[in-house]
């Protein structure tokens, strides 16, 4: 989870009730805070985190915060670190989403509407009190309340941001990795002096831990090397390679690739990789600039940035254009009812399944999505199945094979990768036996050709042309389901 409340991820203290003792902007600074014994100041006792007076009036106190970016926020951290005689005993944290902000008093706040995400809560003094946020809104701004006065250290708000892709054109440069933007480093082989997060942080690094840096390694031909989600599949046109502050333990070398990686086989850590930035040379407390070095590549979910043999990377930013063909979840369910169908035919060309899962939203998650896709598949007329069935280009037909590939946003030219690796034999015997299933049944060969090679599309084409022509609609039925589910997948990666 990212920290949508740190400092450095651009979150802001902007008002608060009472900081007589401790400033409000102590809350967001990275780490737990210090204490100092024999540290004092006019007021008193100096404190590393946000301290209020002791109240001798009814009330309570309060701080409000601006996330870095809108976000959907899955827990809190209140830490009353070395808060321990004059810790709060309760809190409660309220939650809204405000698109301007221009005319807002944060210091008399009536008019905002603000909703509890965290009921008046018990904390311990000197503690990580974690809780989980149920509500999954999207919010800008947080609420902390304290009961009924005291000191806090830091408030942590873990959670993912929810960017508002909707006014990003198709061909805006945008930094796809940036954390702000919803990038996140998700795994790397060595984080010995300074952790893979900080890579793609807002500004420049401040110092030398303030970046990715690596133990020295003297394993001959060593490279270590970090694995980034990008915040938006899309096209990278500029890469910046910062080195700032690492001197004498710069990377030698530096390449990058990139890979299409479903979300929930991230953990599998076996894509395929294509090059994107081949090996280059770096120098010290440096940003380097590559743009014309850049291969052509599809559009990517995610990125590894190889270094050579080890050491420290400030950060690292992508920019580049977004796939508009690829759409979250969320904003499946939010797109008005003609953009829905436009992308949901493109996965099933029936006009009774379009029409169907158009009245199935919102699906609450991804198996909801592929569960409620395949209901209204079975659930339609034979009449319907025979009309997705003609989306289809005939597995082996070379020429439209060819236009296929050409036209980037028919998806189905991918799946049939193993047929235009075939020789023409294979590819001419395809066509062959395909012309001859069409006599037979009346519609197009339908498979599952996803990791098939053409030699085993032609056995199993073979084998179904021997079925009765209601056999083999069933047959083609649940190919065509497999298909769908895998292109719905695709649509929001």
């Amino acid at each position: 989870m990212t920290d949508l409340a740190a400092e450095r991820f651009g979150g802001q203290a902007l008002a608060c009730s009472d900081e007589f003792f401790a400033e409000k902007e102590n809350l967001l600074k990275p780490g737990r805070g210090i204490f100092i014994p024999d540290k004092y100041t006019e007021r008193g006792k100096w404190m590393d985190g946000w301290e209020s007076r002791r109240k001798r009036v009814p009330g309570h106190d309060w701080c409000i915060v601006q996330l870095g970016a809108t976000g959907i926020i899955h827990g809190v951290d209140i830490d009353t670190n070395h808060f321990l005689g004059n810790h709060p005993p309760f809190a409660s944290i309220e939650a809204c989403y405000i698109d301007n902000t221009a005319l807002i008093n944060w210091e008399n706040d009536e008019a905002i509407i603000w909703t509890e995400i965290l009921p008046k809560s018990p904390l311990q003094p000197g503690s990580q009190n974690f809780y989980a946020i149920e509500n999954k809104d999207k919010w800008t701004h947080l609420k902390l309340h304290i009961y009924p006065d005291g000191g806090v250290a830091r408030l942590n708000v873990y959670g993912e941001v929810a960017k508002d892709w909707t006014s990003i054109r198709e061909n805006d440069l945008i930094d796809l990795a940036a954390a702000v933007n919803g990038g996140q480093a998700i795994a790397c082989n060595d984080e010995f002096f300074s952790h893979k997060e900080n890579i793609n942080m807002p500004h420049r690094g401040v110092n030398m831990g303030d970046g990715w840096e690596t133990k020295r390694n003297r394993t001959p031909g060593n490279r270590d090397w970090l694995i980034l989600r990008l915040a938006r599949k899309g096209h990278i046109q500029k890469i910046v390679v910062d080195t700032a502050h690492f001197k004498g333990n710069y990377p030698d070398r530096c390449m990058l690739e990139g890979c299409i990686w479903p979300l929930e086989n991230e953990a599998e850590m076996n894509a395929d990789w294509l090059p994107i930035l081949p090996e280059m040379k770096l120098q010290a407390d440096t940003e380097h600039i590559f743009t014309t070095e850049i291969r052509p590549h599809p559009a990517i979910t995610h990125v590894r940035l190889t270094i050579f043999p080890d050491g420290g990377v400030s950060r690292l930013r992508l920019f580049g254009t977004i796939d508009p063909e690829v759409l979250t979840l969320a904003e499946l369910n939010a797109v008005p009812a003609a953009v829905f169908q436009e992308k949901i035919s493109k996965c099933c060309g029936s006009t009774a399944w379009v029409a169907k899962m158009g009245t199935a939203r919102p699906f609450q998650d991804r198996q909801d999505l592929l569960e409620k896709a395949k209901n209204a598949w079975f659930s339609i007329k034979k009449a319907d199945w025979l009309e997705a069935f003609t989306a289809h280009p005939r597995i082996g037909d070379v020429d439209s094979l060819k236009q296929k590939f050409a036209a980037t946003a028919i998806w189905a030219s991918g799946e049939q990768g193993a047929v235009r690796e075939a020789d023409e034999t294979v590819l001419h015997e395809l066509k062959t036996w395909n012309e001859r299933y069409f006599d037979k049944f009346g519609f197009i060969f339908i498979v599952f050709a996803t990791g098939k090679s053409a030699a085993e599309m032609l056995a199993i084409l073979k084998s179904r042309f021997e079925n009765e022509v209601v056999e083999e609609i069933l047959n083609a039925a649940l190919e065509q389901e497999k298909i769908t589910a895998l292109r719905l997948a695709k649509l929001i990666l």
